[in-house]
C-alpha cells in the first residue's frame, strides 16, 4: 500500500498552508503549462489520480467535463474535498494506486498532479491507465523532476564562489528515497526521465509533450521566491495519449 502520509496530522497541516492548498490552481505556478496540455474535455469522462483537494477535478468540471471520478488515499484529502464540493458530477473515492483497477475505456481523460514520484508499482498503475483510457484519450501528469528527487540528501549546498547550488548526485540509482517534508519519513521513488519516458511507451502511450517546467521571469517577478526553481526543474509536465 501507498505511504499514507497526508493522513498524518503534522504533514496534513504544513501541506495545508502551501500556496497550491490554499489558492488552488491558481496557487500552482505549473498549472498555466498544464492546462495548455489538455485537449478539449467537454462532455468527456476524466480521473484524477491523486486528486487531494479535488481542485483539479471542479476545474475539469468547468472545463465541460460531464463525469469526474477523484481518486486518493488520504481520508483527510477525501473529506477535504467533497467538503469543497458541491457537483453530482464529481465522485471521490478511496484508493490505493499501488492497487487501482478500472473500467476498460471509461475515461478520455486522466489527468495525476505531484503523485507519481510516490508510486512503487508504476509500470502496472500505468498499464492501467492506458486500459482505462478510451482510444484518443490522454494522460496528462507532472510529478518531481529526477534531479530534485535524485540527492539523497537534497538541499542547497554553497560552492567554492560563494553561490547556491544543487547538486545531482545518485542520479542512476533508481528507488527509495526518505526526505523530511512537514514530517520526517517520507518515502519517495526515484526514477531517472529516461525510465518514466519508457514505462510510458511500454505501457502502449504515445508522447506527446515533456515539459521539464521552470518558472517565467513573470512569475519570478510577482513570486521571487520562484526563482529557486529557475536554477534547476524541480517538475516535469507530460501529455501522453492512447492511439486511436
Amino acid at each position: 500500500m501507498t505511504q499514507n502520509i497526508y493522513d498524518d496530522q503534522a504533514f496534513f497541516e504544513g501541506y495545508a498552508q502551501l500556496g497550491r492548498s490554499q489558492f488552488g490552481l491558481a496557487g500552482a505556478p505549473e498549472w498555466p503549462s498544464l492546462k495548455a496540455m489538455l485537449n478539449n474535455v467537454e462532455g468527456g469522462r476524466v480521473v484524477d489520480l491523486g486528486c487531494g483537494y479535488g481542485w483539479f477535478c471542479r476545474e475539469a468540471r468547468e472545463l465541460g467535463a460531464e463525469d469526474v471520478l477523484g481518486l486518493d488515499v488520504s481520508e483527510k484529502m477525501l473529506a477535504k474535498a467533497r467538503s469543497m464540493t458541491s457537483d453530482p458530477g464529481i465522485r471521490y473515492v478511496r484508493q490505493d494506486l499501488e492497487s487501482l483497477t478500472l473500467p476498460k475505456n471509461a475515461f478520455e481523460l486522466a489527468y495525476s498532479s505531484l503523485t507519481l514520484h510516490y508510486i512503487v508499482a508504476l509500470p502496472a498503475l500505468l498499464d492501467t491507465v492506458y486500459r482505462a483510457l478510451s482510444p484518443g484519450g490522454s494522460f496528462v501528469f507532472s510529478a518531481e523532476h529526477p534531479i530534485y528527487t535524485a540527492p539523497s540528501n537534497p538541499g542547497w549546498h554553497i560552492d567554492e564562489r560563494g553561490q547556491k547550488s544543487w547538486p545531482v548526485d545518485g542520479y542512476q540509482r533508481e528507488g527509495k528515497r526518505i526526505t523530511n517534508w512537514f514530517a520526517e519519513g517520507v518515502i519517495k521513488q526515484h526514477r531517472t526521465l529516461g525510465t518514466y519516458i519508457s514505462l510510458l511507451i511500454n505501457a502502449g502511450f504515445v508522447i506527446r509533450e515533456l515539459n521539464e517546467w521552470g518558472p517565467s521571469a513573470e512569475q519570478i517577478a510577482a513570486v521571487p521566491a520562484l526563482a529557486e526553481e529557475a536554477e534547476r526543474p524541480m517538475l516535469f509536465l507530460m501529455s501522453v495519449q492512447k492511439p486511436r
